[in-house]
């Protein structure tokens, strides 16, 4: 059995993003800058961003992280889908810090302690680890933050794969027990419908989009669950959702949407992605 090594190296670097470092922060940097966001009238909690590779959706999730620029967080929570089988409903990494090309990030394995026991309390279940994960819907989001951000924050990653709005509720008020008064921030990750034509992507994605302005995690849920919308990470946005209500949001704003079909001329046979901020 192979030990667990204590930094998880990044299994999608070169393929998913760029593995240079100054040319993955130009290609960063450049997606933040050419952000044109509204005026946010609040204290940003979180927000929405898409996963696929930065070619795909990296335009996209620089609106998102663009309303967090030059901000200072402690501790980001990444909540992400698990793409993988598994048979458990919440997922962490066992690893200490994850690796991108941008550095190295640390896992606030105490932070996840008390999660994991909050969870235990609740559901009886809680977080299982998972070592050499080839899960990209969280990393993906990890250089951003590195380039958005103004300092070194520690991470708590959580993968989730419930789609339980009881459990999900549970999850985002257990998080509010971790995150109250720290310099927090959280993150969703989901893309949203897979292979549509382009027309019936827009009419999907807006309805899910939809349900994420009207700040209903429940929503978020029923939507894919009457085949009105859908997103591989909705389980990940509805708890983000309970969690941001908790911390004090009351708004959504969608921020941009695109679909592959806009990078590449195919609009066939679409993925969508949308980015928002719960503030």
């Amino acid at each position: 059995m192979k030990a667990i090594t204590p930094i998880r190296p990044s299994p999608i670097a070169g393929r998913w993003y760029e593995n240079d470092p100054k040319k993955l922060a130009s290609e960063i940097d450049a997606y933040l800058d050419n952000a044109h966001l509204p005026k946010i009238s609040g204290d940003v909690i979180g927000v929405i961003a898409p996963h696929a590779g930065y070619r795909y959706s990296g335009e996209v999730a620089g609106y998102a992280f663009a309303t967090v620029r030059a901000r200072d967080f402690d501790l980001v929570a990444v909540l992400s889908p698990f793409h993988a089988h598994h048979p458990d409903a919440c997922l962490t990494s066992a690893h200490q810090a994850y690796a991108t090309p941008l550095g190295k990030i640390s896992v606030d394995r105490d932070a996840l302690d008390s999660l994991d026991k909050a969870l235990q309390a609740e559901l009886g279940f809680g977080l299982t680890p998972v070592a050499r994960d080839g899960e990209h819907s969280l990393e993906i989001e990890l250089p951003f933050l590195q380039r958005a951000l103004t300092s070194d924050f520690s991470l708590l990653p959580i993968m989730v794969r419930s789609t339980d709005a009881q459990e999900l509720e549970v999850l985002g008020k257990a998080l509010v027990e971790i995150l109250q008064g720290r310099n927090a921030l959280l993150v969703a990750s989901t893309d949203l419908s897979h292979f549509y034509a382009q027309d019936v992507a827009e009419m999907l994605d807006g309805e899910m989009l939809s349900q994420m302005e009207k700040f209903s995690p429940e929503g978020v849920l029923e939507a894919e669950e009457m085949g009105k919308g859908f997103a591989c990470g909705r389980g990940a946005v509805a708890a983000t959702l309970f969690a941001a209500h908790e911390l004090g949001a009351d708004s959504v704003s969608m921020l941009n949407y695109a679909t592959s079909g806009d990078v590449t001329g195919d609009f066939s046979s679409v993925v969508g992605y949308g980015a928002a901020v719960v503030y």
